[in-house]
């Protein structure tokens, strides 16, 4: 190994060589200082002892003596208040925990006597009875209402309908199938130059599918008398329009029903 090295060749990552022989610095230099403090201690505290020495307080006993004012309150209040009572750990036997204290009951009226009313003297009534005894009390009556006017059932038709004349329609006679009021209908029609009905379509609902099929039989059979009297073809043109029908009070409804029919 040695003859390698010395011949040039590249150091080793250990170091191989015999160990060195430990140094003794370090215990020498922790023995002189454990002697230096130990020279310093016998300097500082024997050679030189502290002149000021710390006495422990000495004991004081404070004693109530009736020679001042202020232990001549305290024994006062010490005889009256009894603390070695509150302090003491046995009750006495005929106390109780909870014990309420023994009050006598004094009513009110025993301090103070109320004052009684007198009673007011029965004075009779002599006087005759009166000719005229007080009459019953007059009643506020509902004035009655007025008579129920006669609205029939109005059909108005668009103004596409002005040059057809007027129209004759059949005696009205509708039934509807609930108490509730219909709402108005209406119907898109088409009318050819004759003054007859082709076409009837409805464009919404009064509420009552039997009432609107009424009214849509009503309109197929009116006739509008001012139109031309030409022969009816498949090549004749339609007038279309809008005929509204306002319901009035003659529409008959059913009667309506008993309270004892409506109990189940």
């Amino acid at each position: 190994m040695t003859a390698s090295t010395s011949e040039g060749a590249a150091p080793l990552v250990f170091n191989w060589g015999p160990p060195r022989s430990r140094s003794l610095s370090i215990i020498g230099f922790i023995a002189a200082s454990a002697i230096l403090h130990a020279l310093s201690f016998y300097l500082f505290q024997i050679v030189y002892p502290a002149n000021v020495a710390l006495l422990p307080p000495p004991a004081r006993v404070a004693l109530i003596a009736p020679t001042s004012e202020e232990s001549r309150t305290l024994l006062r209040w010490v005889d009256a208040e009894d603390p070695a009572l509150a302090s003491a750990t046995l009750r006495p036997p005929d106390v109780r925990v909870r014990a309420l204290p023994k009050v006598q009951h004094i009513p009110s009226y025993v301090a103070e006597e109320p004052k009684l009313k007198q009673i007011p003297p029965i004075i009779p009534d002599t006087r005759g009875p009166s000719s005229q005894p007080p009459g019953p009390v007059p009643m506020a009556r509902r004035e009655a209402r007025g008579a129920i006017v006669h609205a029939p059932t109005r059909i108005l038709f668009s103004e596409d309908f002005a040059d057809l004349g007027e129209v004759h329609l059949a005696a009205p006679h509708f039934a509807a199938l609930s108490q509730e009021a219909p709402q108005s209908v209406r119907f898109r029609i088409g009318v050819n130059r004759t003054g007859e009905i082709r076409y009837c379509f409805p464009t919404n609902s009064s509420g009552d599918p039997s009432l609107d099929e009424q009214a849509r039989r009503h309109l197929l059979l009116a006739r509008f008398s001012g139109a031309s009297g030409a022969a009816p073809g498949p090549d004749q043109s339609l007038i279309w329009g809008i005929a509204t029908f306002e319901w009035g009070n003659d529409v008959a409804h059913p009667p309506a029903a008993s309270p004892a029919e409506t109990r189940p």
